[in-house]
C-alpha cells in the first residue's frame, strides 16, 4: 500500500482557501479514483456561521463530484475507522475544531486541559491521516494579528501556532493561500 499524503492549507478568514482545498481533493480523487470525504468541524452558533456552513454545503453539492461528508465539532479521531486508503479526507477546519475543544467543556485552561485539547486534535489528526490515502487540513491564519493583552487571546494564539507547526512538520505539502491565490509553502506542486 503506498504511504499516505499529507496536505496544509492555511490562509486568513475567507482568502479562498476552503475554495482551494476542495479543488485539491477533487484533482486528487479524480486522479487515484478515490473517495471524497469532508470532515465539517463548523456548529451553527451563530447567523454568520450558519451562512458560512451553508455556503461550503452548497459549494460541495453544486459540484460535479459527490462528498461524504461527516459532521464531526469535536474528538475528529472517533470516526478515524471510516476512513480507507482510497479516500480522500478534508477536514475544514482546525481553528473551528480547536474553538469547539476548547469551549464545550466548562474546564479551566490549565496546562493539563490544553495539552489533552492539543493531543484530541493531533492524534485525530493523525489517525485519520493513517488510513485515508490523502488528507487535506484546512486552517486559519489568525497568528499575523496582534494579541494585545488579553490572556485567553493570547493562550489561544499560543496553542493554534504549536498545532500549525506539528501539522506543518508532518505535511508532504502546505499552501498559504491569499486572495485566492495558492502560494506554496513546502513541497511541489503537482
Amino acid at each position: 500500500m503506498a504511504a499516505s499524503s499529507f496536505i496544509f492549507v492555511t490562509g486568513g478568514v475567507r482568502s479562498g482557501k476552503s475554495s482551494f482545498a476542495e479543488e485539491k481533493a477533487v484533482e486528487i480523487a479524480r486522479k487515484t479514483n478515490s473517495r471524497l470525504n469532508y470532515l465539517a468541524t463548523g456548529v451553527p452558533s451563530d447567523s454568520e456561521m450558519e451562512e458560512r456552513i451553508k455556503k461550503h454545503q452548497h459549494d460541495r453539492f453544486a459540484g460535479t463530484c459527490q462528498w461524504k461528508t461527516y459532521e464531526q465539532s469535536h474528538q475528529i479521531g472517533k470516526i478515524a475507522g471510516e476512513f480507507h486508503a482510497k479516500d480522500v479526507v478534508l477536514v475544514d477546519c482546525v481553528t473551528t475544531l480547536l474553538n469547539n475543544e476548547l469551549f464545550t467543556a466548562k474546564q479551566i485552561w490549565d496546562e493539563r486541559f490544553l495539552f489533552t485539547v492539543k493531543d484530541h486534535i493531533l492524534s485525530g489528526i493523525i489517525s485519520i491521516k493513517k488510513r485515508a490515502g490523502t488528507m487535506i487540513v484546512v486552517s486559519n491564519e489568525v497568528l499575523n494579528e496582534p494579541f494585545l493583552d488579553n490572556e485567553m487571546v493570547i493562550t489561544y494564539g499560543r496553542l493554534l501556532g504549536q498545532i500549525h507547526q506539528y501539522l506543518v512538520n508532518e505535511a508532504d505539502q502546505v499552501f498559504l493561500v491569499e486572495a485566492g491565490i495558492p502560494i506554496v509553502m513546502k513541497g511541489e506542486n503537482r
